[in-house]
C-alpha cells in the first residue's frame, strides 16, 4: 500500500519548516493584541538600534539673534548642549507550555487565547513604564543649561479654582488641562502632537463637564457616546495604566529596568505632554518564538522584547496632581 501524500498545513509551498506558517499566525496574534492595546509607544520618539546597551539623543539649546554692528567680527556664539541617554532594560517575556495531550482533548484553540493575551500583557507593560517616565519627565529639571524643566501643576496652582479637586471635578480637570497647555506654550513646545492621559475614572468626569464637550463653550465630543476628543487642543487618551500608587526603589519595580521608572504617583491624576518629553530605544522589537519539545511532549510559545525608556525633553511634560503644592 503507498504512503498517502498529506498536506502539511505549516509548510511554505509544501517545502521546508513543518510549522513556519503556524509560527506566522502566533507572531500575528500577538502583534496584532500588541497594538490593539498599546496606546503609548506611537505617541513618543522611537529609535530602534541593531545593537549596544544605549542609544544617545542630542540635547541643544537655543541660541540667541543680535543686531550686527557694521566692521564687528562674527565669532559665533556658544551654545549649551547634552545629551539624554536611554538604557535597555532586560529582555520582557512572556512565556506558555502547552501540553500535547491536553491540546488534543479541547475543542477550542487554547494557543490562539494565549498568544493574544501575551500581546496584552506585554502592551500593558510598556504602556505603564512609559507612562510612568512621562510623569518623571514633568518633574525632572532639563540636562541642557538655561533650557527649563517640567511642570507639575497642584490643586494650589495660581488662578485654579476654589476647592479644586482635579480627581472628582471635570470642570477643575479641564481647567487644569488648559493650564497644562499654557504651560507649554510658554516653553514654545509645537501645539501638534499634544497628548493627555486619564484614567477612566477622570476621562468619563470629563465628558460630564458641560464645558469639555458643550458647542457653545467650544468642545469636542458627545455626551451620549460617552466620548471626550479635544481640551484646549489636546488630545484625551482614556488609559488603565497611568500610575497612581508609590512605585519605590526596590519594590513594585519590575526586575531588569535598574528601577529608573520608580517614583511616588499616589497624587497623580493626568500627564499632559508633546511626543518629544520621552523616548524609547529598542534593540529586539515585539517577537515570537514557537516550537515543539519532544522531551516534555509540550509546545513552548514565548513573546518577547529588548526596549528601553527615557526622558528626552522634560520641559515637553506636564504632571496634574490632585495635592497642594
Amino acid at each position: 500500500m503507498a504512503n498517502a501524500n498529506v498536506i502539511r498545513l505549516g509548510q511554505v509551498n509544501g517545502a521546508g519548516d513543518v510549522d513556519a506558517l503556524f509560527l506566522k499566525v502566533y507572531a500575528g496574534e500577538v502583534l496584532t493584541a500588541f497594538e490593539g492595546n498599546n496606546v503609548m509607544l506611537d505617541r513618543t520618539m522611537v529609535r530602534t538600534i541593531d545593537h549596544g546597551k544605549s542609544a544617545s539623543f542630542p540635547a541643544v539649546g537655543l541660541i540667541d539673534a543680535f543686531y550686527h554692528t557694521p566692521g564687528a567680527e562674527l565669532v559665533g556664539q556658544k551654545v549649551n548642549q547634552n545629551e539624554a541617554v536611554i538604557t535597555i532594560d532586560d529582555l520582557l517575556v512572556s512565556d506558555a507550555t502547552l501540553a500535547n495531550i491536553d491540546e488534543a482533548k479541547n475543542h477550542f484553540d487554547m494557543r490562539s487565547i494565549i498568544t493574544t493575551e501575551q500581546g496584552r500583557k506585554l502592551a500593558k507593560v510598556m504602556d505603564q513604564h512609559l507612562l510612568q517616565v512621562g510623569v518623571l519627565a514633568a518633574r525632572a529639571s532639563n540636562v541642557v543649561s538655561g533650557l527649563p524643566g517640567g511642570s507639575v501643576i497642584t490643586t494650589s496652582e495660581t488662578g485654579a479654582p476654589q476647592n479644586a479637586n482635579f480627581a472628582t471635578n471635570g470642570d477643575d480637570l479641564a481647567w487644569a488641562i488648559f493650564m497644562a497647555a499654557q504651560k507649554l506654550d510658554e516653553k514654545d513646545v509645537p501645539e501638534t502632537d499634544r497628548y493627555c492621559f486619564v484614567r477612566p475614572e477622570q476621562y468619563y468626569k470629563l465628558v460630564q463637564s458641560e464645558k469639555t464637550i458643550n458647542r457653545d463653550f467650544g468642545g469636542a465630543g458627545a455626551y451620549s457616546d460617552g466620548k471626550v476628543y479635544r481640551i484646549a487642543g489636546i488630545e484625551i487618551v482614556k488609559t488603565n495604566n497611568l500610575p497612581n500608587t508609590n512605585i519605590a526603589a526596590g519594590s513594585g519595580v519590575r526586575a531588569g529596568t535598574n528601577n529608573k521608572y520608580a517614583g511616588d504617583f499616589t497624587d497623580t491624576v493626568a500627564l499632559v505632554m508633546h511626543k518629544s518629553a520621552i523616548g524609547t530605544v529598542k534593540l529586539l522589537d515585539l517577537a515570537v518564538d514557537a516550537g515543539y519539545d519532544m522531551r516534555r511532549q509540550a509546545w513552548m510559545i514565548v513573546s518577547k522584547y529588548a526596549v528601553g525608556h527615557g526622558i528626552l525633553r522634560p520641559n515637553a511634560a506636564v504632571e496634574i496632581r490632585n495635592a497642594a503644592a
